[in-house]
């Protein structure tokens, strides 16, 4: 089969065509015919070597879109030929045949595979963030930070259909802002100096890290939550002292859907039907803002890592 991976850490240009054998799913698990792949920065993050180094040739992607085409034994539930959209805990998904986890590959009922090949990452992300790490509550006041990218303007319509009071969001620049405004922020700030702009906050969602993050707890509210859910800025972690969040009654939270797909697989999966239910009804929208095939996938990499991206980036397989 097709493929794109890489067998050394590195830059965008590590990413290169391959022809793999095509995978056999094992027990619980499923052979999906690959449709659409989606970009996200866990790949890039996989690809610079986060992750340690490649074991031989490694396959990035960790969401897809598709058509079963075989199941492992001990799997109930799907049939070949269903459509699903699924996450690959183990990446594998830039490739026209992927294998996921059966709790992890959603049916796609009513919902197009280019609307699933970016949904079971990025909108699963985006719901458990706020419903589950963030505790979200109707009435609460939210801030998004990275407003433009494939988790930020999912969540932005998420946290409205959970019933927030208001959305604020930053963004890296001013065209990032003219975008993200459809999306149904109160406003849009630019993510230096955003703390002069919003105050008393319920819930901040932070994927970026360094002083960013150190500013988002001066803005929460008594009993206010920073939830930190990535380093999309690279910057060494911060050193918390623990009594200002008891003085100022702030809390701080994580998520990470790799650990939470390891140890509570049924809250995942719980967490992206009610995200795709959305979706499903029209109460919210995936934005796929560029489509590109399979074998330019070093191209979307190189305009993720370098901040340019907005929306949500598709790799078109078969």
């Amino acid at each position: 089969m097709r493929a794109v991976g890489f067998d050394v850490n590195g830059g965008p240009e590590v990413l290169r065509p391959v022809e793999l054998p095509v995978p056999e799913p094992g027990p619980g698990q499923v052979l999906i015919r690959v449709a659409y792949a989606g970009v996200n920065h866990g790949e890039m993050c996989h690809r610079l070597g986060d992750f340690g180094a490649p074991a031989g040739i490694e396959v990035p992607g960790l969401e897809v879109s598709g058509e079963v085409t075989a199941l492992g034994p001990g799997v109930t539930g799907l049939a070949c030929g269903d459509p699903v959209a699924a996450y690959l805990p183990d990446g594998g998904g830039y490739a026209q045949y992927a294998v996921a986890p059966a709790a992890f590959a959603y049916p796609l009922d009513g919902i197009s595979l280019r609307d699933g090949g970016g949904a079971a990452l990025a909108l699963t992300t985006a719901y458990g963030v706020l419903a589950g790490a963030a505790r979200l509550a109707a009435g609460d006041t939210v801030l998004i930070h990275a407003a433009a990218g494939g988790v930020g303007s999912a969540a932005a319509q998420i946290a409205r259909a959970l019933g927030a009071a208001a959305v604020h969001g930053t963004v890296g620049s001013a065209a990032k802002a003219d975008y993200a405004k459809r999306f149904g922020y109160d406003a849009v700030h630019l993510r230096d100096g955003f703390a002069e702009h919003v105050s008393d906050l319920d819930v901040v969602l932070d994927p970026i890290g360094g002083p960013t993050r150190q500013a988002g707890l001066s803005v929460l509210a008594p009993f206010g939550r920073l939830v930190v859910y990535g380093d999309a800025a690279r910057r060494p972690d911060l050193s918390l002292p623990v009594l200002p969040l008891r003085r100022n009654n702030r809390s701080l939270a994580g998520y990470d859907l790799a650990d939470l797909a390891r140890r509570a697989p049924t809250v995942v999966r719980s967490h992206a039907l009610s995200a795709l239910s959305l979706l499903a009804s029209g109460a919210i929208r995936l934005d796929i803002t560029t489509e590109l095939p399979l074998t330019a996938a070093a191209q979307a990499h190189e305009t993720l890592q370098a901040g340019l991206n907005v929306g949500k980036t598709l790799l078109t397989v078969d």
